[in-house]
């Protein structure tokens, strides 16, 4: 296994490979005895990630989940941890704040309103600051930097006028909205610069990477040519060369051959029996996994779902939907309400539908660990993803890579980078409640062979574009040397 520069003794400690992220990929657990440990985080970054990090090593630049509290760099497993501080005031405005009330909702196609503050724009940039001053102190000279996601837009910038003997890299998770949205964002023009201050850009999907370059070009009236920003020299100061940044796209994916192998496990496999079981076995279980979030249209499957029952067209004997609903954020205004709206909606449906024997809708409001949902995938016969928008969707993936009996239908939204991919997918529009019911029915009532044909094409797909060919691709258009990981490890048999 690699090992990175900064583990050879008397060598400079700092690091030659360096991810930055809004959070660390651990939680901190506190045991009975006061002790306390630390083990993976269940985000999607960090699932991601993981491989990449434990092939290559690295530092890793980010908070540790816990406001006003200052914990010193520490080492686990391959990867040196660099915690960086944030005050509970930082927090609700750099995080809660512009982050997640600003740019979140603004970059999902303005499904919940935007809310614009100058006091959240001032917290964002000084914690950018923070966040860039300890990836500059934690790169060995000529490093490479990569730089992940919205919360983080500053950082490039700031990075190249701390270092500019970096490569950095800066990859943005959720989708970059056309012009015309992006547009209303009163600091449009110093975010487009401080991802402009990253070598190479990465995006989800090709459409995301168009709405940027177009974005550049109206508000900056930078060039492109193909998929490169031309960057004068004289916008960063008459020392400095012109330069090009690489703005395109790189589907995120899984660790594919990691999940087909969970799924092949007998102790799994009798954890998805025993689900089934548990729900009294029925004819059809139908599986939603989501973190609690407006734009996942948790509301439009509900809708859907109940409509179906109440038609006829599927009934509430045989059919189960189960709803993992994973909490987020909280303490925002617009989620707490959308968890009462869905807890209410449920309600609804089982007082309206379910009986003392069978309950229609199935819902959890927690996070479970990886071998819980490979079971869960297992057990469902069909996986409906109903995302308003949504960068990727990693959770489409993994239901393929758990289907080693290549059972199961995928309902897929167009609305999700994942579908651009898995095209032998069930393709549906959330947003049309008599298409969605159309496509559940055909979902429940697919031919085993046609489930087959459709589910062996998708897993070829997920099995050749795996989480180490997508950092591969992007660290080698970087140019960094750690673009040298081993190929894709074939699907459990």
């Amino acid at each position: 296994m690699p090992v990175d520069d900064a583990d050879e003794p008397g060598e400079d400690p700092r690091h030659s490979f360096v991810v930055v992220s809004n959070r660390l990929p651990v939680d901190r657990v506190q045991h009975e005895d006061g002790t306390v440990a630390w083990r993976p985080s269940p985000g999607g970054l960090v699932t991601a990630m993981e491989p990449v990090v434990r092939d290559l090593g690295c530092a890793w630049v980010g908070w540790p989940g816990s406001v006003d509290e200052e914990l010193a760099p520490f080492d686990h497993g391959q990867t040196h941890l660099v915690p960086v501080a944030l005050s509970a005031a930082e927090y609700a405005e750099y995080y809660e704040g512009f982050a997640n009330d600003t740019v979140w909702p603004l970059y999902h196609d303005v499904i919940s309103a935007p809310s614009y503050h100058r006091d959240w724009w001032d917290r964002f940039r000084t914690v950018n600051e923070k966040f860039a001053r300890a990836a500059a102190d934690a790169a060995a000279p000529g490093a490479t930097v990569w730089v992940h996601d919205y919360q983080l837009q500053l950082v490039p910038a700031m990075l190249r006028e701390l270092r500019p003997d970096l490569s950095i890299g800066m990859f943005l998770h959720i989708p970059f909205p056309p012009y015309g949205l992006f547009s209303q964002l009163p600091w449009r023009r110093e975010i487009l610069r401080g991802v402009l201050g990253a070598d190479v850009v990465g995006f989800q999907r090709v459409t995301d990477a168009a709405n940027f370059r177009a974005s550049v070009r109206r508000l900056l009236e930078f060039p492109s040519r193909g998929n490169e920003v031309q960057i004068p020299a004289s916008t960063e100061g008459a020392e400095r060369p012109a330069r090009s940044v690489l703005a395109e796209a790189f589907p995120i994916s899984i660790d594919a051959a990691a999940f087909s192998k969970l799924a092949a496990d007998p102790a799994v496999q009798q954890r998805a029996r025993e689900i089934r079981e548990e729900l009294g076995n029925p004819d059809t279980m139908i599986l939603g996994v989501d973190r609690l979030d407006y734009t996942k249209g948790i509301r439009h499957r509900l809708k859907a779902y109940s409509e179906a029952i109440e038609d006829g067209i599927l009934s509430a004997d045989t059919v189960t939907l189960v709803q993992v609903a994973s909490p987020s954020r909280e303490r925002v205004e617009a989620y707490m309400h959308l968890r009462d709206e869905i807890e209410q909606t449920v309600s609804r449906i089982n007082g309206d539908f379910g009986s003392i024997a069978h309950t229609p809708v199935v819902y959890l409001h927690q996070g479970y660990p990886k071998e819980e949902m490979a079971a869960l995938y297992l057990a469902a016969d069909v996986l409906m993803v109903t995302a308003l928008r949504d960068g990727m969707n990693l959770v489409a993936k993994e239901y393929v890579a758990c289907r080693n009996d290549e059972a199961g239908v995928l309902m897929l939204s167009e609305f999700t980078g994942a579908a651009d991919e898995l095209r032998r997918s069930v393709r549906i529009n959330p947003h049309d409640i008599d298409g969605l019911k159309d496509a559940m029915v055909r979902a429940v009532q697919m031919p085993p062979a046609e489930q087959r044909q459709r589910m062996r094409a998708m897993r070829r797909v997920v099995a050749e574009r795996d989480v180490t060919r997508w950092a591969r691709t992007f660290l080698t258009a970087l140019g960094s040397d750690r673009a040298a990981l081993p190929d894709p490890s074939p699907f459990a048999s």
